[in-house]
């Protein structure tokens, strides 16, 4: 259960926190961007024809600065990133599409195997029509030397990466980014850009007035894995999305993005106020922070949380609900809160007060909503739990990570979550291992 801090040491405060900057504390990543004055790389579009005796003959092409305007560019096909492009795709040549892959080999895979595959209902699409990139600061020694962007700027990206890299690559990006581009976010987890810190972050890496038009997209569709650039649509879903932070003189920019996104098929995409996205947000972070763990650390489908599960898993997860609704309720009427639920970009709804919110945010209604979803994905695998399974790293601390930060910002504890952090970071496998690391041997 989430408590109040009476004396936190020094150092839990400085893993959480870092120095003050205008009357806020930061946290550790937006305090070394802070203190770091490096330029932004230059980085260099290498295509299939840039990769060794390669024989492509101008079938792969990149993206030309008179449809820059147009062009979509989706930084990490994982998942998610495929699900967007298979859908995207679909909306023809008015709308090019380029993939940003993160490794020469995956440019080398796209060569020997094109396309994108999506098996939705069980029926497999192939999607073929994409431009493919792969970008990174050495030049290529074969073919065409071509920037990113041919130096222009990027007019709209959608950043499909894992959520502990997505602000990260955004950064590297910065020198192809200004006051009209627009950059989505469709990761889980609490976007880092929600105030006080996206102001900050915008002002210290961007001249006056010219940081991107900042979208967050909540993603509530469930895929997974077949292989590289292979997925399943186990659970289709919908899609909420709206400006996190809007720039003020070129908040327009970003109707493109969110238009062809509400257009593609499959999507169900629908733009909402940003208070009600924020509120969104949290609750689709609710939902990882419970499924995601604990299936990672059973290593079992999601219904095993839901059908009949034991009386001491239930009486866990009924404790991490709790502690979560603690903290989002006093997020909810803390004053960092107040820009987000009243600002210019919201829409006055009394279901969007902070007096609602208390409700909305109680462990009952919390318990609920999770009862909901996890009958609609009892049949598939979490994320996490397939990252866990294929040794790779997790998003643990962008779930539970973040409540844990978001109480100690509070003033409020989190002991169990921060406790699963440890297990599914710790490598602790099994159902018995789990429930003995908080109730202890029978």
């Amino acid at each position: 259960m989430a408590r109040f801090v009476t004396n936190m040491s020094t150092t839990t405060r400085l893993l959480a926190q870092s120095v003050p900057k205008n009357g806020v504390t930061l946290p550790p990543w937006l305090h070394n961007i802070t203190q770091s004055i490096s330029a932004a790389p230059k980085l260099y579009a290498w295509t299939p024809e840039n990769l060794p005796n390669s024989r492509n003959n101008g079938q792969f092409q990149s993206a030309t600065p008179k449809d820059l305007q147009r062009r979509i560019f989706i930084l990490g096909i994982g998942n998610l990133g495929r699900l967007y492009a298979n859908s995207l795709g679909k909306l023809g040549e008015e709308v090019p599409v380029t993939l940003v892959l993160h490794r020469k080999s995956l440019l080398e895979h796209w060569v020997s195997e094109p396309g994108i595959e999506l098996t939705r209902h069980g029926v497999t699409e192939k999607i073929s029509s994409f431009d493919v990139e792969w970008w990174t600061e050495e030049a290529p020694a074969h073919g065409p030397v071509r920037e990113v962007c041919d130096g222009h700027k990027i007019a709209n990206l959608l950043v499909a990466t894992k959520a502990p890299d997505a602000l990260p690559q955004v950064d590297r990006l910065r020198r192809y980014l200004d006051g009209n581009s627009t950059v989505g976010f469709v990761q889980n987890g609490m976007n880092k850009l929600w105030p006080p810190y996206g102001a900050i972050y915008s002002e210290h890496r961007f001249p006056p007035r010219q940081h991107p038009n900042w979208l967050v997209c909540v993603t509530t569709h469930g895929v997974f894995s077949l292989g590289t650039f292979k997925s399943v649509h186990a659970a289709p879903a919908d899609i909420a999305m709206g400006l996190v932070l809007p720039n003020p003189n070129t908040a327009h920019a970003a109707d493109y993005l969110m238009e062809q996104i509400g257009r593609a098929p499959e999507l169900e995409a629908r733009k909402v106020p940003r208070n009600a996205l924020w509120v969104l947000q949290l609750e689709k972070l609710i939902i990882n922070s419970l499924i995601n763990p604990l299936t990672a650390v059973i290593r079992c489908m999601n219904g095993h949380l839901f059908d009949q599960p034991a009386p001491e898993l239930k009486k866990l997860m009924d404790i991490l609900v709790d502690e979560a609704s603690q903290i989002l309720q006093a997020l909810a009427q803390h004053p960092s809160s107040k820009d987000i639920l009243s600002g210019a970009d919201s829409a006055p709804d009394a279901d969007l007060s902070k007096e609602a919110l208390v409700e909305r945010f109680s462990a009952v209604r919390l318990n609920a909503m999770l009862q909901r979803v996890g009958e609609k994905v009892k049949d598939n695998r979490s994320s996490m739990c397939q990252d866990v399974m294929a040794g790779k790293q997790t998003e643990v601390r962008e779930f539970n990570g973040w409540l844990v930060q978001m109480a100690e910002y509070l003033g409020l504890e989190a002991p169990n979550h921060k406790k699963l952090c440890e297990l599914v970071e710790g490598g602790v496998i099994g159902e018995t291992s789990l429930l003995e690391a908080y109730f202890g041997k029978k």
